[in-house]
């Protein structure tokens, strides 16, 4: 009687990167980074550590390649959101899909973890979207580029603080989950209607 033994999946180099990749993701999604380790990362793609090696060239590497395919993901979402025709539809627009990429947990983790590991310089294509944004509808509406960024800066803070925390501290001072984002679309949009007004 012969035992058959598990055949492995062989896939392509670019597959294989893939997987580990999105194995990697789910342990920063489900259990933040302090869970990106060799051993697994490897177990959650169901490799050996050999193979993520063999691909990445350490864990770092890892990292470093997550980090860059998570930050594209997130300014693609945000730049080819669905924008209405007029200028100052398109910024609330913007601002829904920042507080949208952020809550996810892909964005709110993402971005604490560019930060507490000192690699937020990575953020460049962060920078060419915001410029885009603020060249974009902001120039049609006449807000200065100053004024612009002041705009942009608080948006994405407030973005990210209510995808981080903002559920959490809602219920914990007795609000419903949603209010942090409600306030502080509100907000935005008080700073929007003053900067239409200058």
């Amino acid at each position: 009687m012969s035992i058959e033994t598990p055949r492995r999946i062989r896939r392509s180099p670019e597959a294989a990167r893939e997987n580990i990749l999105s194995a990697a993701e789910g342990l920063l999604l489900d259990r933040g980074p302090q869970a990106l380790k060799l051993v697994d990362v490897a177990k959650g793609a169901g490799v050996s550590h050999a193979t993520v090696l063999h691909h990445f060239g350490s864990i770092g590497e890892v990292q470093t390649a997550l980090m860059e395919q998570m930050i594209r993901q997130l300014v693609e979402q945000i730049l080819t959101a669905e924008r209405s025709d007029d200028p100052e539809g398109q910024l609330e627009s913007v601002g829904q899909v920042l507080f949208d990429a952020f809550e996810s947990a892909g964005g709110a983790r993402l971005a604490a973890w560019l930060e507490l590991t000192g690699e937020a310089r990575r953020l460049t294509l962060v920078r060419e979207a915001v410029g885009e944004v603020i060249s974009g509808p902001m120039a049609q509406k006449g807000i200065s580029p100053d004024r612009a960024t002041n705009l942009v800066l608080v948006a994405v803070s407030l973005a990210m603080g209510v995808g981080l925390i903002g559920r959490s501290l809602a219920e914990l001072v007795g609000r419903p989950p949603e209010s942090t984002r409600e306030a502080a679309q509100a907000f935005l949009k008080a700073g929007l209607a003053a900067a239409l007004q200058e």
